[in-house]
């Protein structure tokens, strides 16, 4: 073990000197096994680590996070994959997929807003398989922390970046001091570590008419809450099949978050869209052009993939446009998504914007003096709605 880390430099080049190290003057909790992490690299792999190991806590399944400057683009636990989600994902093509719940985590933390977690920090819950290492090998990522690797894993992963991949283990036995300081224009900020619990009995108080919870949509609010405890705040979170699958972070304003998050909810479930699934992509397209065309796509962006003197670029036929009746047409199909909030939701808007991407179960902590309207607007919606009691504001 280590007493302190060096880094090339803070958030930005002009940031010097940089360093990690425990202020009671006590070894790091983690060894770098490979490469040189910096700054922001360290922020992501301290913050995924608290949320794969909270999920699995809770959960009890391993867990895997995808993070991107400070927030997770996904935290997911490892349930097995539909034969059209593992294609939605891009790993239809691994081998050993449905015999590794860790691999299965991780395949859908990075499968489910790939152009988010490009150039990511992952974070596993668990000592990291080959079949997970494979995987990883294969994407654009900054670097992995996990309590160990298995050791052809850590060789596989070694070969990453030309061998400087960030390779992280911590102690899964660390616990954090109770009182934790920041400092900020040279102030020095106090305050409790967060270690609120969450668990199922925090959704026990549901205070719409419809009251039936059932476990899968728990353990999908479960994942959200946690997923939101590790998100810049203000945040929103949905979440289904033991995934978050869309993350709306750092807005100022509670329905800006919901549309976000919303959008990239409903990207998710586009992405496995035959219409989709089944675009005649050139062979030698990789998987990060697929990402950025599949994109432009379904969101209709700067640019339009369909057009001609485009089209060519990507496909080997001209794929007809999706339309929006089809889309709207697909997303209807979709339902039991649920949502967690970070803080109350002050306006009903947050529920109806909700329900447009298949809402069905929402957790958020309450107190808004219009809580009376929104949960009238969730009994209105057949919703179920659980007021937690706690906020959970990250910064």
């Amino acid at each position: 073990m280590m007493k302190e880390f060096e880094l090339k430099y803070g958030c930005n080049p002009n940031q010097k000197p940089a360093r990690i190290y425990m202020d009671d003057g006590s070894d790091l909790p983690i060894e770098v096994l490979n490469g040189r992490p910096g700054y922001i690299n360290f922020l992501d792999a301290f913050n995924s680590w608290q949320l794969v190991k909270e999920l699995t806590e809770a959960l009890h399944l391993p867990a895997a996070a995808s993070f991107k400057h400070v927030s997770p683009t996904c935290g997911a636990v490892g349930m097995p994959l539909s034969d059209r989600l593992k294609r939605a994902c891009f790993v239809d093509d691994v081998e050993g997929l449905d015999d590794s719940a860790l691999a299965c985590a991780y395949a859908r933390a990075r499968g489910t807003d790939r152009m988010c977690s490009f150039g990511d920090w992952v974070a596993l819950s668990e000592v990291c398989d080959v079949t997970t290492a494979r995987m990883i090998k294969r994407e654009v990522s900054d670097g992995i922390i996990a309590p160990g690797y298995e050791p052809e894993a850590l060789e596989i992963l070694k070969t990453k970046k030309r061998g400087g991949y960030n390779i992280v283990a911590v102690d899964p036995d660390y616990e954090p001091s109770p009182l934790e300081h920041k400092q900020v224009f040279g102030i020095t900020f106090e305050q409790g570590h967060n270690d609120f619990r969450i668990d199922r009995s925090l959704l026990n108080n549901i205070v719409t008419e419809k009251k039936e919870l059932p476990e899968d949509a728990a353990r999908d609010l479960i994942v959200s809450l946690i997923t939101l405890k590790y998100t810049q705040s203000n945040s929103v979170c949905y979440a289904v099949d033991g995934q978050a699958i869309g993350v709306g972070a750092g807005q100022q304003s509670r329905i800006h978050c919901t549309r976000l998050a919303g959008s990239k909810a409903d990207t998710w479930f586009l992405r496995q869209c035959d219409k989709v699934l089944d675009l005649p992509f050139r062979s030698e397209l990789g998987r990060v052009g697929r990402d950025n065309v599949i994109d432009g796509y379904i969101n209709q962006n700067e640019e339009d993939v369909c057009s001609d003197g485009i089209w060519e670029k990507y496909f080997t036929e001209k794929p007809e446009p999706f339309t929006e009746e089809e889309k709207r047409a697909w997303l209807e199909t979709r339902d039991g998504v649920s949502l967690g909030s970070d803080a109350f939701f002050p306006f009903s808007d947050n529920i109806e914007r909700a329900r447009k991407s298949g809402v069905r179960y929402v957790a958020q902590p309450g107190g808004s003096v219009r809580d009376d309207a929104v949960i009238e607007c969730c009994n209105d919606l057949g919703m179920v709605m659980a007021f937690t009691g706690m906020r959970l504001f990250h910064h």
